[in-house]
C-alpha cells in the first residue's frame, strides 16, 4: 500500500472513530498533498509525500518554539499532537551512530574538502531522506570538514 493510500485510509478510520484531532491533522496533510498535485500536475509517490510531511514537521517544530517563547502552552501542545500524528507516516529514525557512518562514507566518496560539502549533502539527503534531521546532518558534516 502506498503512503498516500495509507493516509487516505487512516482518514476514513479517524472519521469512523470520531477522532477530531487526528482527523484534522490528516486532512491538513491531504490538503498539502492535493495542493502539490494540482500545482505541479503530478501523481505523488512516497518520496514526495515524505518531503511534504518533513516540511509540515519542520513548520510545527518552529511553531512550538515560538509558542513556548510566548508562553502559549495550549497552542504548543496542539502542535505537538499534530507532530505525533505526522511522525506515524515517517520511516524509522536512524541512530546517531548510523548517521555518523553515512556521513563518513559520503565524505570518503567525495573527499574531505569544504568545497565538496554540496555534493556530500546532496548524497546524504537522497540517502537519509525522512530518516534523519538534515539540519543535524549538516552540522555533523561541517564539524567533520571544519
Amino acid at each position: 500500500m502506498s503512503l498516500k493510500a495509507r493516509i487516505q485510509e487512516d482518514m476514513k478510520l479517524a472519521m469512523k472513530a470520531r477522532d477530531a484531532d487526528r482527523l484534522g491533522t490528516i486532512r491538513l496533510l491531504l490538503s498539502a498533498m492535493k495542493q502539490k498535485e494540482v500545482d505541479e500536475r503530478i501523481e505523488l509517490d512516497d518520496a514526495v509525500v515524505m518531503a511534504i510531511i518533513e516540511k509540515m514537521l519542520k513548520q510545527r517544530k518552529d511553531s512550538i518554539e515560538q509558542y513556548d517563547a510566548a508562553s502559549r502552552a495550549d497552542l504548543a501542545d496542539k502542535e505537538r499532537a499534530e507532530m505525533v500524528v505526522l511522525m506515524e507516516y515517517m520511516p524509522q529514525r536512524l541512530s546517531l551512530e548510523e548517521i555518523a557512518a553515512a556521513v563518513e562514507a559520503a565524505i570518503a566518496a567525495h573527499g574531505a574538502t569544504v568545497t565538496a560539502m554540496g555534493k556530500i549533502m546532496a548524497d546524504l539527503k537522497a540517502q537519509l531522506a525522512g530518516r534523519a534531521d538534515m539540519s543535524e546532518v549538516s552540522k555533523l558534516v561541517k564539524a567533520r570538514l571544519g
